[in-house]
């Protein structure tokens, strides 16, 4: 896999159209907000089935493909729920146990939304699927690629104006290297 073809890949496209992403984005972060967060997971799935449909087809995502993904909205909140609760008694127990574990449930679900969103999988099925692909082969690969995700991400979430670009680079990263993990 090559990283620095994913990485220019998201950036001629987050350049490329620059209006549609921040407008986008700026829905996604309003919807999230609005809604306490109860809505960032199931917005952040619409958000990511219209990056890659900018990936694959060129198709320019709009507003209202935030709400476009609403049927995953249980399965997202009960997989959220289920993973705030193992994490919070990880921290309880200790703080590094559940470090670990929202670490490895990031790392183990890297591909999970994508998954349900594109191929329609459930929310088992897609887990399956995202833990075989990131552990099967090329672990360093997938480690790399969650790394620089989150890395951007992070860097995004230190100022509201940078999340609004740092955020549709990482999702168009994260989503070119999905479609060629998927493809293959």
């Amino acid at each position: 896999m090559d990283i620095k073809t994913h990485i220019e890949t998201a950036w001629n496209h987050t350049l490329s159209h620059i209006v549609p992403l921040l407008i986008i984005t700026l829905v996604l972060v309003a919807v999230s907000v609005i809604s306490l967060g109860i809505l960032a997971p199931v917005a952040m799935a619409g958000y990511m089935h219209a990056l890659l449909l900018l990936v694959r087809e060129g198709r320019e995502p709009s507003a209202s493909d935030i709400f476009s993904q609403m049927h995953l909205f249980f399965p997202l909140l009960i997989f959220g729920i289920l993973v705030l609760i193992i994490t919070l008694i990880g921290f309880l127990l200790l703080v590094l146990p559940g470090f670990i574990f929202a670490l490895l449930a990031s790392f183990f679900s890297l591909y999970m939304i994508p998954i349900m969103t594109d191929r329609k999988f459930g929310l088992i099925d897609a887990f399956k699927k995202s833990f075989f692909t990131v552990t099967r082969e090329n672990t360093v690969d997938h480690i790399v690629v969650f790394v620089v995700f989150w890395g951007i991400t992070a860097l995004g979430s230190s100022f509201m104006i940078t999340a609004l670009f740092c955020q549709p680079l990482a999702t168009l990263f994260l989503v070119s290297v999905y479609d060629e993990v998927i493809r293959t």
